[in-house]
């Protein structure tokens, strides 16, 4: 029994260093996506045209293309561009996080254009019935009310992202699943990726659990 106690810990300490990792991504990811999304998510609705189109085509191309090219792309593309390549060499998890960064910012520029979408015209019309300039009505009745309706697709975004951070690995940041796959080619033993999975399922039940409570104040 002591020696099963002793395996476990011997593989999960170092998945727990990964967690940290794997944290990290995520939250960095999160702080830059969600501010830039909103962003594409105006852009797309600017009357001039260039802006506008601009904003369409980077959504269109980071939807339209794996997470793991764009990841590659960043560390191996960017420092071979002519002229300004190097100034574009990152560590490995500064390229996880632009990359990662760059294309959740598309999926959540979605997520918000739809909840803008959702919000009646008579809103918009009413604020301006009650003298609110632009900006007031944005931030005091459209914004709270595209939240509300877009936590459901934000959570599962969310969620998705922290299983996808395991893509990190391609590039050799050292991951939770980045220490799972190491035990198990030094052991030859699977038990490391159902600790891995334990550590995954345990982050998204804290942000399930997060986007619940939420959703919960959010309600009415």
């Amino acid at each position: 029994m002591s020696d099963y106690f002793t395996y476990l810990s011997n593989i999960t300490l170092p998945m727990l260093n990964g967690m940290v990792i794997t944290l990290s991504v995520f939250a960095v990811t999160i702080v830059l996506s969600i501010p830039l999304g909103f962003a594409f998510t105006m852009m797309v609705r600017s009357k001039y045209k260039p802006i506008s189109s601009f904003a369409n085509a980077y959504i269109y191309v980071m939807r339209g293309t794996p997470l793991l090219l764009q990841l590659m792309f960043v560390y191996f593309g960017l420092p071979l561009i002519p002229f300004v390549g190097q100034f574009l060499i990152f560590s490995r998890f500064t390229a996880a996080c632009v990359a990662f960064g760059m294309n959740y910012a598309a999926y959540f520029a979605e997520i918000f254009r739809g909840g803008l979408l959702a919000i009646d015209k008579g809103q918009y019309e009413a604020a301006k019935v009650l003298g609110l300039t632009k900006f007031e009505t944005m931030t005091r009745v459209v914004i709270p009310q595209m939240i509300r309706v877009c936590l459901p697709a934000i959570s599962n975004e969310t969620i998705t992202l922290v299983k996808d951070t395991a893509l990190v690995s391609v590039i050799a940041v050292a991951e939770i699943l980045h220490y799972a796959k190491t035990a198990v080619n030094r052991d030859g033993d699977t038990f490391a990726f159902l600790v891995a999975a334990a550590l995954y399922l345990l982050i998204n039940f804290v942000i399930t659990m997060v986007f619940k409570k939420l959703e919960t104040k959010y309600e009415f």
